[in-house]
């Protein structure tokens, strides 16, 4: 005998905008419509949601259930966030992350507010809209002394690196909390660098503070607040221009590059250690060969896991470790907006993530850069570059020192901003060589 679907169900379920790869898929959103149901019979709203679903009202009340331990709903063994798995239900098919959404001024219960009800309402919460990025003003005629040959960036691999830890959030697993130090808009501390925290504390016991690894302390602020000189009267925009591809990753093991780079089209892709066919959303690193790997490779590619999953929402990109085993990154512009050394390596545990690359500040550097010159443009190029270990970090505090020590890692290029920054240096008279921020 088939189970009793009660009407409501019915009516609700007939709303729906995903487009199921499976019936799995389907008979799971079943079941989270009926246990939504249930849960809104017992406080009388499942008229108003109802209603917020056939009128597309975001004026309608706030709909809610109550917030779980670590803020997640799980419905049939699988876990996400209750206003991204309903709003991807009924208004947002292609959703892929809490960090495309805001919420709306009239919701009182909206997620990020963290209160013990939350709302669930899909009118209460709005897609992001990509920010548009300003043109870069460069000289029509620069004045500059023009290299012969492009100049030498330091490698980050020279330099010692630092590494922190990304501090759990129990309480909010899918947010990004900040690193000590960090000074939010409206001017309130989240941390100090001389926090005695164990969360803020590096392998080797001492805390890893905002200091360059010579100890001297790092001023903390974000580009923002930077005066850049006057644009030149004479000035030609150019502008930002998303490409196809918005990264491309590369594998390896110690310093060897193992299998094809891998191009990422889609806002949320996965890199992990299976072996099933990689596909446009996900790398899957278990099928790649290598004739020179040795044991250490392989003890490390069995921790990869679930490995780390990589969103590029709204011209930011976040890393979300999802192994069981830490991740390590290396992002210069992550460290540069809170102030750290360029090469510092930032440790992120299992079920936290980090926003490791934002367009916005990256603007904000490159219009400062131009008023400085070729080489000051040019060496923004290793900021489009991230570096990722799995299982195994490195640093001042680790055995390993740098990267290519590591026994596996990718390194992402961003492809908008390197073609930005080609565009630009080509319109300040680079050099007749193809300007690459790869060469």
């Amino acid at each position: 005998m088939l189970p009793f679907t009660p009407p409501i169900v019915k009516r609700l379920l007939g709303w729906r905008k995903t487009d199921f790869k499976s019936d799995l898929e389907e008979k799971w959103s079943e079941k989270a419509v009926k246990s939504l149901v249930k849960k809104l019979k017992k406080n009388g709203t499942v008229d108003e949601l109802e209603k917020a679903i056939t009128t597309a009202d975001p004026n309608t009340r706030c709909i809610t259930i109550a917030r779980s331990l670590d803020g997640r709903l799980q419905v049939s063994q699988k876990k996400g966030l209750p206003h991204v798995i309903y709003c991807r239900l009924w208004r947002y098919p292609d959703l892929s992350s809490h960090h495309e959404l805001k919420p709306v001024d009239n919701c009182e219960y909206a997620f990020h507010l963290r209160r013990e009800e939350v709302c669930v309402n899909p009118y209460h919460y709005n897609r992001v809209d990509p920010p548009t990025l300003p043109p870069v003003l460069v000289p029509k005629n620069y004045q500059g002394e023009i290299p012969s040959t492009l100049p030498e960036l330091p490698h980050l691999d020279d330099q010692v690196s630092l590494c922190i830890t990304c501090p759990d959030s129990s309480t909010f697993p899918m947010s990004e909390t900040p690193p000590p130090g960090y000074i939010t808009d409206d001017g309130e501390a989240m941390g100090s660098p001389g926090s005695t925290s164990s969360e803020f504390s590096s392998p080797g016991g001492g805390v890893a503070g905002m200091g360059s690894p010579g100890g001297a302390t790092t001023t903390t602020g974000t580009s923002n607040n930077r005066i850049s000189p006057s644009p030149p009267v004479d000035a030609e925009p150019v502008l930002y221009c998303e490409p196809a591809f918005w990264c491309s990753i590369s594998y390896y093991e110690l310093n060897t590059r193992v299998g094809e780079t891998f191009h990422a089209s889609q806002q949320s892709i996965t890199v992990d250690g299976f072996t099933d066919p990689s596909n446009a959303d996900r790398f899957c690193l278990g099928l790649l060969s290598n004739i020179n790997r040795n044991t250490v490779v392989e003890q490390t590619r069995r921790h990869i896991g679930k490995g780390v999953r990589l969103y590029y929402i709204g011209g930011e990109v976040f890393a979300e470790c999802m192994s069981e085993s830490s991740i390590f990154v290396q992002s210069p512009n992550c460290n540069q907006r809170y102030g750290w050394h360029p090469a510092t390596v930032c440790k992120i545990p299992p079920g936290c993530n980090l926003k490791i690359f934002n367009n916005q500040e990256f603007a904000a550097l490159l219009t400062q850069s131009v008023n400085q010159g070729f080489e000051a443009v040019y060496g923004l190029t290793r900021m489009c570059t991230i570096r990722m270990s799995f299982v195994k970090g490195w640093g001042a505090e680790y055995r390993r020192q740098t990267v290519t020590s590591t026994p596996c890692w990718i390194e992402l290029h961003l492809n908008g901003p390197l073609q930005w920054l080609d565009r630009v240096l080509t319109q300040m008279g680079s050099p007749a060589m193809i300007c690459s921020s790869m060469s």
